[in-house]
């Protein structure tokens, strides 16, 4: 992750400017502009860490959003995490994360935004983690979807691969994917998939989904490159990627059928490529992280 991009950066000052920090008026009112402090994130539960660039990222967007206010140009800091914390690494309740030295202004008035942001990519990576942990040893690879936080989608598919897993489509624009509106609404499945290929840039795959192994059958021969199976059980899965392995060794198949913890793993060992998680994003519970801040630096 580049956390200097120009769209990531655009990310953190939405998060700042949401939260009004550089208006902090507890801060204002309490707290001497000069006074330097220190802060220890901690996390409070086991978990895969996720978004440690963010804490730096968020004080550079902080220092932005001061200057184009006109206000005092932003102090130096320092983030200092241990040689073996980083993103993607396994930590356990009460360790420490990162080491702040920054103004104690700064250190308040961001505080939430990078507490909230780690927590959630935290959380995203360690469930991410379990869905990779829960499918090893098959074929299967673990891809997130568009079921993101609006305004969040870079940050949560690169949470997504701290954890062990792959993005998927970033956007509408990014793949061409058939899904049962498109086929209802463009003449039928041969139709829509046919259209897609004829028409489809020189490198773009084209994914349908299907639900029985008739529609994928159909949809290989209209041109089809991906296949992804959707309302289907287990067996039928089963059943589909065997016949498909044996006609069409070339076509890739993935599952989407509300997966999760339950059942990805008898999806996984049915021989599809790709499990296409929605809750990796969606349902991902926050990790438990802290901030304590002292008037100590050390």
């Amino acid at each position: 992750m580049d956390w200097k991009s120009r769209k990531v950066a655009a990310v953190l000052e939405a998060a700042l400017a949401e939260d009004k920090a550089t208006s902090d008026v507890t801060t204002a009112l309490t707290i001497d502009p000069d006074q330097r402090a220190s802060a220890t994130v901690l996390v409070r539960q086991d978990c895969v860490i996720a978004g440690l660039g963010a804490i730096g990222g968020v004080f550079d967007a902080f220092a932005a959003l001061q200057a184009r206010a006109g206000g005092k140009r932003g102090s130096r800091y320092e983030v200092i995490s241990h040689p073996e914390i980083f993103d993607g690494v396994r930590v356990r309740k009460g360790q420490t994360v990162a080491v702040i030295r920054h103004s104690a202004a700064a250190i308040l008035s961001c505080e939430r935004v990078i507490l909230n942001l780690l927590q959630r990519m935290s959380g995203i990576a360690t469930l991410t983690r379990e869905f990779v942990d829960a499918t090893a040893g098959t074929r299967a690879q673990v891809l997130d979807t568009r079921k993101t936080m609006p305004g969040l989608r870079l940050l949560d598919k690169y949470a997504v691969c701290c954890g062990g897993g792959q993005n998927h489509r970033l956007d509408l624009q990014d793949g061409i994917m058939l899904k049962q509106s498109h086929i209802a609404l463009a003449g039928g499945l041969q139709a829509v998939v046919e259209r897609a290929a004829k028409h489809r840039k020189p490198g773009q795959k084209v994914e349908v989904e299907v639900r029985c192994a008739e529609d994928a059958e159909t949809a290989v021969q209209a041109g089809a490159d991906v296949l992804l199976f959707v309302h289907m059980t287990v067996r039928e899965v089963a059943l589909a990627v065997e016949q498909m392995r044996a006609e069409h060794p070339a076509v890739l198949l993935e599952v989407a059928e509300h997966l999760n913890l339950e059942n990805v793993r008898e999806y996984a060992d049915t021989g599809v490529d790709f499990l296409s998680v929605g809750n990796l994003t969606r349902g991902a519970a926050a990790v438990d992280l802290s901030m304590r801040i002292t008037a100590d630096v050390y």
